[in-house]
């Protein structure tokens, strides 16, 4: 597809990259531009302001207002999708035939507009979105977000079928990918575009165990208070926590056992830094959709790396973690490898994985096939 051009609908400005759903988009921008792609992108502001950095990777960069009126919220559409609407968006589109990637269910509104029956039209789905409102709403412990967390995910698993509209939808994980293809046609796994070029693996031992993510998300407050509470509650092993946002329930948990440190709102370099120093990065998730971008970045960077199933089932990274289901099983592996050096078949190992089917120019070369109207599949992840 080099040197043609691409309509991108972003759910929000992809610059800085700084958290999962943008770090996608930024990255896929990027990789996109490199393989000679222009791209004329569409982004939803509220909070982040314009970038010049897109304009650098961009043919050209619009910005419409994110609507935030409450009364959005007793539609029948889900607020995420009717928040992002905007006229101009639609004539702006209208004025040619390029094809069109909307990022996540969120950019989907004008997806069955009769205007755009013909065009090419690619869903980047980064979840399955309804169940990912519902694992929010199980853990939000404020009555009133459950209830909204609830009412949205009603509301996405009806509007869903909007996919049907789509030329293709390019789904995040193998998971998410069997989920869609039961219900709908043309459904191409690509993997999460990402910061990382090549596996760099710090020599040496580590002092620490190292757990990140946003705090403010419910789903990686549980994940940290499992740790604090049941897995590092008897051990002698340090336990670092990063990430924005803490709850008052972790900020106590963690003061009263001195050998857990809460770092909250430091940088994304100070977390990497963290990452690359640590002696095993330690994942859990109890929610198993889309793929977790600080899983790319723990192997991609980090020494040894323990996940739960959730983490890792069907991304075909299975066999680069060791894979704990409980407390007792993540304290055992924790003791086994926190004196052992990462060994170099390991490493090799995370180089012919993660350099081929992780790569963000393979990946970008995939997306623009499937913008061309070729509708060739990529070959299945498989673990080996």
């Amino acid at each position: 597809m080099k040197g043609k051009h691409l309509h991108i609908i972003s759910f929000d400005v992809p610059f800085p990259a700084n958290y999962g759903g943008v770090i996608d988009v930024y990255y896929k921008i990027k990789a996109l531009h490199e393989i000679g792609v222009k791209i004329h992108l569409h982004c939803f502001e509220y909070g982040r302001t314009p970038q010049k950095m897109l304009e650098s990777l961009c043919e050209s960069v619009q910005y419409y207002h994110r609507k935030t009126n409450k009364s959005l919220l007793f539609n029948g559409i889900p607020y995420i999708v009717l928040s992002r609407t905007d006229d101009h968006l639609l004539e702006v589109l209208k004025k040619d035939d390029y094809p069109i990637l909307m990022e996540g269910l969120h950019s989907t509104y004008y997806l069955d507009h009769p205007d755009l029956k013909n065009r090419v039209k690619i869903v980047r789905t980064h979840n399955v979105e309804h169940h990912y409102y519902q694992s929010l709403a199980k853990v939000e412990q404020n009555i009133f977000k459950r209830y909204y967390f609830y009412n949205e995910a009603n509301k996405l698993q009806k509007y869903e079928s909007v996919l049907n509209h789509a030329t293709a939808i390019a789904t995040i994980s193998e998971n998410d990918k069997e989920y869609f293809s039961s219900k709908y046609n043309n459904v191409v796994c690509i993997p999460a575009f990402h910061p990382n070029e090549t596996v760099v693996i710090k020599k040496g031992i580590g002092s620490y165990a190292f757990y990140h993510g946003n705090l403010a998300v419910g789903e990686n407050n549980e994940a940290a208070l499992f740790l604090v509470n049941e897995v590092f509650n008897d051990l002698d092993i340090p336990l670092v926590i990063a990430g924005s946002k803490p709850s008052k329930e972790l900020i106590k948990a963690t003061n009263n056992n001195p050998n857990i440190q809460l770092k909250a709102g430091i940088t994304t370099e100070a977390i990497y830094k963290l990452l690359d120093d640590a002696q095993i990065n330690i994942l859990p998730t109890f929610q198993s959709t889309g793929i977790k971008l600080k899983l790319l970045a723990a192997l991609f960077h980090g020494r040894h790396c323990i996940v739960n199933t959730p983490m890792v089932e069907k991304t075909g990274l299975e066999s680069l973690c060791i894979i704990a289901d409980d407390a007792s099983e993540m304290k055992k592996s924790l003791q086994k490898v926190f004196k052992l050096e990462l060994n170099n078949s390991e490493i090799t190992k995370r180089k012919l994985i993660l350099e081929d089917k992780f790569s963000n120019h393979n990946n970008a070369e995939l997306l623009s096939r499937l913008l061309a109207g070729n509708r060739a599949k990529p070959p299945e992840i498989q673990p080996v």
